[in-house]
């Protein structure tokens, strides 16, 4: 891969931090044991010692207590846990109606079809035209036998964040689960669950400059919830199987790593790439909340050409960037996030997402944005719909 290629998919899975990689060497070649003290030899203790240490320093950077939070595989298992796992909890105490909005990821939505099976129901919650949640709406929505609401902390394609802390307030009040989904927030954008009223959170170490395969999920003390994988007794018996030590490491290191000027940097970047698009390219549309939005999301409408056909011909001009969430890419299917915002197929056929990391400058998007304008205009040409 040439040097000169521009890395502008960070929503799907960002470079690994070198100093990531660092401190994770030594447990692939040194201490590299079971992390169990049972055993009584060192290099176990050494492991379950640094485990602990990264679920700690994690906990705190989401303002949890250590054994609230267990390790995963990453976000989709995090979220198939606590919605799976609390259904289950309380299948037979509470009831069986579940809430999502309708642009959830795919860990959470499918999760909730895949109850659907099982006897569950399924409220899919509407968003508004930036991707918001209505909290009255909700609590409209809410019923005597709910027994969970999983709504995300923002939209993995728009980048819309929402307000979590009312939704939180009226689940407590109706009594009732909120799980939120922070894959695209943890460390980005405000999070502390000390003071947010919120039971379950998914994150993952992959957005951050961390490595892949590994993620966490904060579970409020006394949560109810059913163990999903079983195994043996790891995480607190939350959670079976051997742990994966040298991905704890990465991670805790990782959100160490993240800071609130590079934030606002990337903000800065973002800004710039949306103001230059829309300003300079006629019949755009941004999609998600203007304001309300992660710091390293833009995601534009390109009207009267193709989203894929815009990917491929960046792809040869050294820039890679997205139509849409990495578990939709493969699929021909229009995204269900634009459509639940109230687009269009065609809308949402012609949308392209650019999320920045730590690793973009500002020349970056410049250049991207200078070979939009190209491509858009060329293909457009070619389009007999395409007449500006």
């Amino acid at each position: 891969m040439s040097n000169k290629y521009i890395y502008l998919d960070n929503a799907s899975v960002t470079r690994m931090d070198e100093r990531v990689l660092e401190v994770m060497n030594p447990y692939f070649f040194e201490s590299y044991a079971i992390p169990t003290s049972e055993t009584g030899y060192s290099m176990g203790i050494e492991a379950r010692e640094a485990l602990e240490k990264s679920r700690g320093r994690i906990a705190t950077a989401l303002g949890a207590n250590e054994n609230e939070l267990i390790f995963t595989s990453g976000s989709s298992e995090s979220s198939n846990t606590a919605v799976k796992g609390v259904a289950m909890a309380l299948i037979n105490k509470k009831g069986k109606h579940i809430i999502v909005s309708a642009i959830e990821d795919f860990p959470v939505l499918n999760s909730a079809k895949a109850l659907e099976k099982y006897g569950f129901d399924v409220t899919y919650l509407e968003v508004d035209k930036y991707g918001i949640v209505d909290p009255q709406v909700l609590k409209n929505s809410i019923r005597d036998d709910t027994i969970l609401v999983s709504i995300q902390h923002a939209n993995q394609e728009i980048g819309s964040v929402q307000d979590i802390k009312a939704i939180g307030e009226i689940c407590r009040e109706k009594g009732v689960i909120f799980h939120t989904d922070a894959t695209h927030t943890f460390t980005k954008v405000p999070l502390d669950v000390s003071v947010l009223p919120v039971d379950l959170v998914t994150i993952s170490a992959h957005t951050i400059h961390g490595p892949n395969g590994i993620g966490a999920l904060y579970i409020k003390k006394g949560t109810p919830m059913m163990k999903w994988l079983d195994g043996g007794f790891q995480e607190f018996n939350k959670r079976g199987g051997l742990e994966n030590i040298p991905g704890a490491i990465g991670f805790a290191k990782a959100v160490e790593l993240v800071t609130n000027e590079e934030n606002t940097k990337i903000q800065d970047m973002r800004d710039h790439l949306i103001e230059r698009v829309l300003s300079e390219i006629p019949q755009t549309i941004l999609n998600g909340h203007p304001l309300l939005r992660t710091p390293q999301n833009a995601n534009i409408t390109f009207q009267y050409v193709e989203g894929e056909s815009v990917t491929l011909h960046l792809d040869m001009r050294g820039f890679a960037v997205s139509t849409g969430s990495a578990c939709f890419s493969r699929s021909l299917q229009a995204s269900h996030v634009i459509l639940g915002i109230g687009g269009d197929p065609e809308r949402a056929h012609g949308s392209l997402r650019v999320t920045l990391g730590r690793f973009n400058k500002m020349e970056d998007v410049d250049a991207i944005t200078d070979a939009l304008i190209e491509v858009v205009t060329n293909l457009r040409k070619m389009s007999p719909l395409g007449k500006t």
